[in-house]
């Protein structure tokens, strides 16, 4: 699986839902199966179709998000011109702060009954590369980490590798994330927890509103940024000629892939935001 990187448990069950049991924990009251319908901003982006790649973020490009005001596709997706994909999708969270968000995801991630809480509809696996949170505090704990995530992206059951790095790895400056109260932004390398391959990146940038926050965000999925873990040597112009293209069918770089990417950002941050801050009240301490 590449460096400092463990394989999850193939055996692991996993199934969508609450099963009987499965609520009997301090936080199982949050579990709520049905969900809100999409933001309207939302259905008009899925209305309008794929875009235009001049009228997508780069990933070059990604540490503008931090800039004032709003990018040309704040609700979108589409291919661009490496063959990958970009999605991005707006997320209005009346009541939130930027920090309940960097909480949770620490806090998520080591038992799935947290993580299926984030999206009932599709959420069914997830857990910490290194184990449990013993030792782990601080509410930037997942970074440098890796939580194995088994999910469905549309009808698609994706088992992947989440590997949370610092801002700064995606060219986000750390003077302008130093306010936690006002700003945080949560970046990834995705990939595969089947095989050791990456396949793109991630930012969820929250900033606060008049009301309370909003989450701008970013994938770049496929093209130039599928690459074997670890890669360093030789094995690139496999990587280039074979594995690449191959990836890219497979793991999900394709225009209808990033519309069920889209959709599926869309419902989990609108769900979990409808509730994150009466959960943050009951367990930001821990």
């Amino acid at each position: 699986m590449g460096p400092g990187l463990a394989k999850p448990d193939p055996h692991r069950n996993v199934y969508l839902g609450y099963r009987p049991g499965d609520g009997d924990t301090p936080f199982g009251k949050y579990f709520q199966p049905t969900m809100a319908p999409l933001p309207a901003h939302i259905v008009t982006a899925l209305e309008h179709g794929p875009q235009a790649d001049q009228v997508l973020l780069g990933f070059d490009c990604a540490a503008a998000i931090l800039d004032d005001g709003y990018q040309q596709t704040e609700n979108g997706y589409g291919r661009l011109r490496d063959g990958g994909i970009q999605v991005s999708a707006r997320t209005d969270m009346p009541g939130v702060t930027p920090a309940m968000w960097s909480w949770w995801f620490g806090w998520h991630g080591c038992d799935p009954r947290r993580y299926k809480l984030w999206h009932p509809r599709a959420h069914v696996f997830a857990g910490w590369n290194d184990g449990d949170d013993a030792g782990r505090r601080g509410p930037q704990r997942y970074i440098g980490r890796t939580s194995f995530v088994d999910e469905y992206l549309g009808s698609t059951f994706v088992r992947g590798a989440i590997q949370f790095v610092p801002p700064t790895r995606l060219g986000l400056d750390p003077a302008r994330l130093a306010d936690e109260s006002a700003v945080v932004a949560i970046c990834a390398r995705v990939g595969s927890s089947d095989v050791p391959v990456d396949v793109g990146w991630l930012v969820h940038q929250v900033r606060t509103t008049a009301d309370g926050s909003e989450m701008r965000s970013r994938f770049w999925m496929g093209g130039a940024h599928i690459a074997l873990r670890g890669d360093k040597g030789p094995e690139r112009r496999l990587v280039n000629r074979v594995l690449r293209p191959l990836a890219g069918r497979q793991l999900g770089a394709s225009v209808a892939s990033a519309r069920d990417l889209m959709v599926h950002c869309a419902q989990e941050m609108n769900h979990l935001a409808g509730f994150l801050p009466a959960l943050y009240e009951d367990f930001g301490s821990e």
